[in-house]
């Protein structure tokens, strides 16, 4: 009888091949996307945007577009931020999770509506439930952050220009 230990194992893991450079192919724009990422992470310092908070709102845009790098850049820049295991974890079903302040839901709320804007054009009850919880600076530095997580994001999944690592 042969058991899996008697069976070599080959590492099977899925390749995700690069399919544009983009800091070579467009290195303005490059250039841009990261002057605008500072810029947005500006804004989220000036009106005091909790650090955990950014992660979560940046890993939950990720989950829902896909994006793999982002996606485990961002769960574990979360737990840098001081996020635990389960909040991290649960940020996928957040609205379910008990883990999360009803200031928190707001933002995950309004992360997902912005995220899904072709299919949701943000209306006003969703602008509306968001500003209930945080003043209109605070939402001015959310919306820069969903903004331009999902253009990472855009670029990450259509170029497959970055590819998690797995960490030992």
């Amino acid at each position: 009888m042969t058991t899996t230990s008697d069976v070599p194992q080959h590492d099977t893991r899925h390749q995700v091949p690069a399919r544009l450079d983009v800091d070579a192919a467009a290195p303005a724009f490059s250039k841009a996307m990261s002057h605008l990422d500072t810029t947005a992470t500006r804004e989220l310092d000036r009106v005091g945007f909790p650090a955990g908070l950014r992660e979560l709102v940046r890993l939950r845009a990720s989950q829902i577009n896909g994006c793999a790098y982002c996606v485990d850049t961002h769960s574990t820049d979360a737990a840098s931020a001081g996020e635990s295991a389960q909040r991290i974890n649960a940020v996928a079903v957040w609205n379910e999770s008990p883990f999360f302040t009803e200031r928190e839901r707001a933002a995950l709320r309004f992360t997902e509506v912005v995220t899904r804007v072709a299919e949701t054009h943000v209306p006003p009850e969703e602008y509306d439930a968001v500003a209930a919880h945080w003043s209109p600076d605070e939402v001015g530095a959310l919306l820069a952050l969903i903004v331009t997580i999902n253009a990472w994001n855009g670029l990450a999944v259509a170029s497959r220009a970055w590819e998690p690592v797995l960490g030992e």
